[in-house]
């Protein structure tokens, strides 16, 4: 475990870091400890103008899934957390205060959708202790007409269908972005050790889907020579497909220096052979262009179409919100 210092730098400390210091333990366990976090606002704001949303929620800061290529750990860095390691081990929920949600809530025009875990899983296992993501999503129940996107790799947000048939029942709509890199079990054990297992998480997407809940998938990062064989993507499109999906879409990894730390360690240790691969790719930049990735979004959209899953939902790129994030 691995826990902050912030005393020898407290007096420096300033914005998210100083709440990030004056928070509170709430439950340590084996591998994870959780602390509350003082919070001055619920949004998070978007100022890229490639994305479909403005509004942001993030329930919490880091996330216990442990994912090998996750691009979001660098936020912790905002707090003075630089070891890659805290991103996962140390789990910071938000103080609720519904008063004050439903008054930043106000700000958001009727108009906007709402993007709830853009860079954080809003149903990590948190979720089932401290009900964070059901208390705002009940809170935006309470008002009419509000849009709701939510992306996870869990299969806790079913529990939610309750709230989410309340939402619509008002003039609202929700669609749920269910991230799902590969249908091999083995594989996914591998590269999201603590996240539920694909055919759960299809199962709970079926649910969903089968009570009037609009949904789909997110075959992403597709990492080279890993996950990203066509006989890889339709295992997932057949899945998702099965499940009442209605779009899926797939996206090339990225790694920025803090995530690339982490997944390099990963393929030394699982695909060794690919080991030289990566550094010579990724040393250079975060971002692979040209025609491996031309040929991976021709492949994603050759069986995204075999399968019918080619409605036009509102989705979004990691890449494109990375550095765009204000998650306070």
């Amino acid at each position: 475990m691995l826990f902050p210092d912030w005393s020898s730098r407290e007096s420096k400390l300033v914005g998210i870091a100083k709440l990030a210091s004056e928070s509170t333990e709430l439950e340590a366990k084996r591998r994870v400890t959780y602390r509350e976090l003082p919070t001055r606002s619920f949004f998070g704001i978007c100022t890229t103008e490639r994305m479909p949303f403005k509004w942001m929620i993030n329930p919490y800061r880091g996330c216990e899934f442990g994912c090998k290529y996750c691009y979001a750990r660098y936020t912790h860095e905002f707090m003075e957390l630089r070891d890659p390691r805290q991103f996962e081990e140390l789990i910071f929920a938000k103080s609720w205060n519904e008063t004050e949600f439903r008054r930043q809530l106000r700000k958001a025009p009727l108009a906007e959708p709402i993007a709830i875990g853009t860079a954080t899983d809003p149903y990590q296992p948190a979720e089932r202790r401290y009900g964070l993501t059901r208390k705002m999503l009940k809170a935006i129940a309470a008002e009419r007409g509000r849009t709701v996107w939510i992306t996870t790799k869990s299969d806790l947000f079913a529990r939610d269908l309750d709230v989410m048939r309340e939402i619509e029942s008002r003039g609202g709509h929700v669609s749920i972005n269910l991230t799902v890199t590969t249908m091999d079990e083995q594989l996914a054990r591998l590269v999201e050790p603590f996240a539920p297992r694909p055919a759960l998480r299809m199962a709970a997407l079926k649910k969903i889907t089968d009570a009037g809940i609009l949904g789909g998938v997110l075959c992403s990062p597709l990492m080279p020579l890993i996950n990203d064989s066509e006989n890889s993507l339709s295992m997932v499109a057949e899945a998702a497909a099965a499940a009442g999906a209605s779009w899926m879409h797939g996206n090339v990894v990225f790694l920025k220096p803090c995530a690339k730390t982490v997944f390099f360690e990963f393929v030394d240790e699982h695909f060794p052979k690919l080991s030289r691969r990566y550094r010579e790719r990724f040393d250079r930049a975060a971002y692979l262009k040209g025609e491996y990735v031309d040929m991976v979004g021709e492949r994603v959209r050759k069986v995204r179409e075999s399968y019918g899953l080619t409605y036009r939902a509102a989705h979004y790129r990691a890449e494109d919100l990375d550095g765009q994030l204000n998650l306070f």
